[in-house]
Formats: structure tokens, sequence, C-alpha cells
């Protein structure tokens, strides 16, 4: 592999991790370096750093945030009057 290839890997602990977790990188940024940009893709998409992911990432957050502000709502509506026996 190629002196710059290694120190991209070595400078990007994240592409470093998904290229052992994924060996066949190794063999492909070895006969083509110009792969690297593919890489840093597939990675992103690994990771879950794509536009799209954060979007609905940021959408389930979004919505746990809401569930728990009904389920308060219910909780004062409901705790308010006190138990009664």
């Amino acid at each position: 592999m190629r002196a710059d290839v290694q120190r991209l890997l070595y400078e990007r602990p994240d592409l470093r991790s998904y290229v052992r977790q994924h060996p066949n990188w190794y063999r492909k940024l070895s006969r083509d370096p110009s792969q690297i940009s593919m890489l840093e893709k597939e990675a992103n998409q690994f990771y879950g750093r794509t536009l799209p992911q954060r979007v609905e990432k940021v959408q389930n957050s979004l919505g746990l945030v809401m569930m728990m502000m009904e389920m308060l709502k219910m909780g004062q509506t409901t705790g308010a009057a006190g138990p009664s026996q």
C-alpha cells in the first residue's frame, strides 16, 4: 500500500477502523489509491454520517422528546387530583 494512503489511514482512525472491519479495502486501495473517495463514502454510510441518516436520527430524537412531553402532560393531569380512596 502506498505511503500516502497509509498516512491517510493513520490520520483518520475512523477510516482505519472501517478498513480493518472490511479487509477487501486493503486490496482495493493497494491496486487503485484513487478509490479513497469511495472508501470515505462507504465509511460515512456505515457510520451513519450521511445527510438522510442524520435527519432520521434527529427525527427519532424529536419523536422521543415529544412522547416524553405527552407522558409528562398526562402525568400532571392525572397526578393533580391525587389518589382517591
